[in-house]
């Protein structure tokens, strides 16, 4: 199931030199729920492109692609990062997502829970 997301996060940066990876500002990984290390599904909303990786933290704002996924983004598209997570059936009764909507620079506008989040229905997510 869904953990978490950082839903329209801007691509800051793609460093085909390093070896790979997505940078993220630790307060952006903080309000997803985001670990170092923990593997996230990334959809680049400009071009349709999907792949993995995982976590590392970056500087304030960031968001950069590292490595062969670098080549996969440009600066300024906007992505969609989510991790999963596996839960028993308890768990996944009252599980809710953690969303984070970002808007400019990366700044977060809201965070909510799933489809109740304040960021508004699913069709505006």
């Amino acid at each position: 199931m869904l953990k978490s997301k950082l839903h329209r996060a801007t691509v800051t940066d793609a460093d085909l030199n390093y070896e790979g990876s997505v940078s993220i500002d630790p307060r952006l990984c903080d309000a997803a729920h985001f670990r170092p290390f923990e593997k996230v599904e990334i959809y680049n909303v400009n071009n349709g492109e999907r792949f993995a990786t995982y976590v590392i933290y970056g500087r304030p704002g960031e968001v950069c692609l590292n490595g062969a996924a670098a080549r996969l983004v440009h600066r300024g598209d906007r992505v969609i990062i989510c991790s999963y997570a596996e839960y028993d059936e308890a768990e996944a009764q009252a599980h809710q997502p953690q969303i984070v909507l970002l808007g400019d620079r990366n700044t977060v506008v809201s965070i909510g829970h799933g489809f109740n989040s304040p960021a508004g229905t699913p069709k505006e997510l």
